[in-house]
């Protein structure tokens, strides 16, 4: 049938109409929020983002557990690593006095009911802000470096995380980690593996925020990182972790990757995650112009975007905003 037998305005004519036949249904249970957390007791506002702060954990559990009530299932969590504290091997990772440790364990105690993410990788580290130890030739060293985030990985669900994502793109790690795991007879720790990780220009915030913008100047992490050209390795990559103990897989950054996104929803029997980043997010922002109701509309249409293409959550810096938008 056609015009004028059919018209597809009908059940556009009314706000009721529209809800009942909706497709993809945001919730506040779909959004993961990133947190940068440091071992100060004050906030500092991050200049690359707008409306984010490096929190301590004292007012991480506050803003957490406000949100947790409205519906918010997950943190992920991002440590801000003082100077003094980081080297060439990372070091400070596998470190017990690491903050990070017990920040994880009082965020547990005081949020039993809120996952708690925490992302293995050795930029937030070291020296040189790659996410590894280097090789002579300053390469990412693949192997010796899985080695170290599979240790990375115990102590981060020791201190009571539970789901440890590897973002660091090096092959073969997510079976070292299982390994680790399985030995430790830490069976039910969930690995979220970054599998589709592109080398983006939409990092760059982020970098600034964690501290290794300064450290990774002028370098590149093209040798690991997917080249954002490629849709087939992001198959290989996703098929790779899942055969190797990934329980589920990233996609990121989201909003320019969408096909990806689509793409493996129709082809991996995993959840799919997205990571809309911090450069995706800034640019809402700047687009907002610090009208509220713009950054209400913008991250909505574009999370529910997120979510049409497939993802089963979102990491969002706009999960504050939105839980509070999507709970009304």
């Amino acid at each position: 049938m056609i015009f004028p037998d059919v018209r597809m305005r009908r059940t556009r004519a009314h706000a009721w109409s529209r809800s009942l036949v909706r497709e993809t249904v945001l919730l506040a249970e779909d959004l993961i929020w990133p947190v940068f957390i440091h071992q100060h007791a004050s906030s500092s506002s991050i200049i690359a983002m707008d409306q984010v702060c490096r929190l301590g954990v004292d007012q991480l559990l506050k803003q957490a557990e406000r949100l947790h009530r409205k519906g918010l299932q997950a943190i992920a969590v991002f440590p801000v690593i003082e100077p003094e504290h980081k080297d060439d091997m990372g070091s400070y990772a596998l470190d017990d006095s690491n903050f990070l440790f017990s920040a994880i364990s009082k965020i547990k105690q005081h949020l039993p009911t809120l996952g708690v993410i925490a992302d293995v990788a050795l930029d937030p580290y070291t020296t040189h802000g790659h996410d590894g130890v280097l090789a002579a030739d300053g390469s990412v060293d693949n192997d010796r470096t899985c080695q170290i985030l599979a240790k990375q990985a115990v102590k981060l669900l020791q201190a009571g995380a539970d789901v440890v994502a590897p973002s660091d793109m090096q092959d073969g790690r997510v079976r070292v980690i299982r390994e680790h795991l399985e030995s430790l007879s830490m069976h039910y720790g969930l690995i979220l593996s970054y599998s589709a990780k592109y080398a983006s220009a939409f990092y760059g915030p982020f970098r600034q925020a964690v501290g290794s913008a300064g450290s990774l100047a002028g370098k590149s992490k093209d040798h690991y990182q997917m080249d954002f050209h490629n849709i087939k390795e992001a198959y290989i990559e996703t098929q790779m972790d899942v055969s190797e103990g990934a329980d589920w897989v990233m996609v990121k950054p989201a909003m320019a990757y969408m096909d990806i996104i689509c793409r493996l929803s129709a082809s991996i029997n995993v959840p799919i995650m997205a990571y809309q980043v911090s450069g995706e997010y800034q640019m809402l922002m700047k687009l907002a112009d610090g009208n509220e109701d713009q950054v209400r509309a913008l991250f909505y249409e574009t999370l529910v975007g997120i979510k049409r293409s497939g993802a089963s959550a979102i990491f969002t810096y706009a999960a504050p905003v939105m839980v509070d938008f999507l709970s009304s």
